[in-house]
């Protein structure tokens, strides 16, 4: 034992300094760990707050291609009735037209809309042939009108499907690649299709 007053001997001295550092050690490791388990827990909100950005504007460019849609099929039945009045024997045309239109509207895939659509754009270009055999048709201030009206929404869409597109890239990228996948796969977020189209 010791006595007050005389100095600690070695031994204790190597105790007290072991268990000194062990305890730092033991700090330094708690902290290390709370460190680590905050920088994950923060990465995966903000990986989480990514992936639901890049969803919505998905959502929201698609809404854009609908409505660029929406423009493009009101003008297929007065373009039908136009050319009706002047070529009505060219029924089987545009009865193809109006029947695609028609699914068009119902379809709500971006893969098969896009499928539809495109041939949309074939029957409106067969219904512009039929036009040039028309010379009255084709001088129609009305048919004209149509006509411009429509070349203005098929570049409305191309820039509304290129926006979209990039979006879908944008999320199916984030959702495909590591660190962003394994917060998307525990929280089932799924790629976006998407909309090939040529008017």
């Amino acid at each position: 034992a010791r006595v007050l007053g005389e100095p600690p001997e070695r031994g204790d001295l190597r105790l007290r300094a072991g268990r000194r550092a062990h305890a730092i050690m033991a700090g330094m490791t708690a902290i290390a760990f709370l460190a680590l388990a905050a920088g994950a827990l923060l990465w995966g909100v903000i990986s989480y707050n990514r992936l639901v950005r890049d969803h919505h504007r998905v959502g929201q460019s698609w809404s854009d291609v609908g409505v660029q849609l929406a423009r493009r099929h009101d003008l297929v039945p007065k373009l039908v009735e136009v050319v009706q009045r002047h070529a009505g024997y060219e029924r089987t045309v545009l009865e193809e037209v109006a029947a695609l239109r028609a699914r068009g509207m119902s379809e709500s895939s971006p893969a098969a809309l896009g499928t539809i659509e495109g041939r949309l754009g074939t029957g409106l270009q067969r219904v512009v042939a039929i036009a040039e055999d028309y010379p009255e048709l084709k001088a129609s201030a009305s048919f004209l009108e149509l006509m411009r009206n429509l070349s203005d929404v098929e570049q409305q869409i191309q820039f509304a499907r290129r926006y979209y597109n990039g979006t879908v890239n944008n999320l199916n990228t984030r959702i495909a690649t590591f660190p962003d996948l394994v917060v998307a796969k525990l929280l089932r977020f799924t790629p976006a299709e998407y909309f090939e189209f040529e008017p």
